[in-house]
């Protein structure tokens, strides 16, 4: 498998952690300290076991976001690497960054951000440019 293919296999598990609700496979997806994320609308979370615990809030929670991944771009920087994608949630879209980093021959996230985008996705549910001002 390429890195870049591997990469592209740790973000989507990330995503399907998500999907699932698996809180164990979370865990397993995030990398040792120093480590962290960026919720829209939160502080920020510095240190594993204060990212875990969000994720784990986010969850267990009834109302989780069902979030789809779409468009993941991979830049490879040695044992480092950034995917950067567009989340759909329930018809609204982020752009994200999640990074990564090689530890013991296993990409292991160190960060993950989410925000908002001017983007949009065409029919093919493709990002696209935002629309131009008026």
């Amino acid at each position: 498998m390429s890195e870049e293919n591997a990469v592209l296999f740790a973000n989507e598990a990330f995503y399907l952690a998500i999907a699932n609700r698996d809180v164990p496979a979370m865990n397993d997806i995030w990398g040792d300290d120093p480590v962290a994320c960026l919720h829209p609308g939160w502080a920020a979370l510095v240190g594993r076991a204060d990212v875990l615990d969000s994720w784990e809030r986010i969850l267990s929670h009834d109302a989780a976001p069902k979030i789809v991944c779409r468009e993941p771009r991979v830049l490879l920087h040695g044992d480092a690497a950034v995917v950067v994608c567009y989340e759909q949630i329930e018809g609204e879209l982020l752009v994200a960054t999640n990074v990564f980093r090689r530890a013991q021959r296993q990409w292991r996230m160190v960060h993950h951000q989410a925000g908002p985008t001017a983007a949009r996705l065409s029919r093919q549910d493709a990002p696209g440019p935002a629309p131009k001002p008026n």
